[in-house]
């Protein structure tokens, strides 16, 4: 069974799922990575070139082979759960974990990013977030507490899953 990550940019998915894939002696996935092996270039680049929709499509593409692994740690992108067809993708493979961190918290982990296009308005940057919670909710099968360390969420999360 896969143990699939969601939440909000800077909630913890990538550097928790890293760690709990250590912990438990799984196998590690990024779907942003994957879409980004897959297709030669970044994520921004693929937005700034083809728009949002043909990005949608490849991530589920990817939620899709994401299925057919087992016993994998995966992070989704994060709108990757906020998609039906994504959800609906990978439920099958194992459970959603929703990284609930709380929206201060990831202001504080990510800073003034460049590297994050959507956090360069902080008031629509909280918009998107509010509205992702409630998919990242209704998605997910656990939810846990993100706003802790990431060796401390990842024990947690091991600790269901034993």
């Amino acid at each position: 069974m896969n143990i699939i990550l969601c939440g909000f940019m800077g909630s913890g998915k990538t550097v928790v799922g890293t760690e709990l894939a250590k912990i438990m002696g799984r196998k590690f996935v990024d779907t942003d990575e994957m879409i980004e092996e897959q297709q030669g270039i970044a994520i921004k680049a693929i937005f700034a070139a083809y728009g949002e929709d043909y990005f949608r499509d490849l991530e589920f593409e990817c939620c899709k082979k994401i299925a057919d692994m087992k016993n994998c740690v995966v992070s989704t992108g994060g709108g990757a759960m906020t998609f039906l067809r994504n959800v609906d993708a990978v439920k099958g493979s194992g459970k959603i974990v929703f990284l609930d961190a709380d929206f201060d918290v990831i202001c504080s982990r990510i800073g003034d990013s460049t590297t994050r296009p959507l956090f360069q308005d902080k008031e629509k940057a909280k918009a998107l977030y509010d509205e992702r919670k409630t998919k990242y909710l209704a998605a997910a099968d656990i939810v846990i507490n993100g706003n802790t360390s990431a060796r401390k969420t990842a024990l947690e999360i091991a600790e269901m899953f034993k």
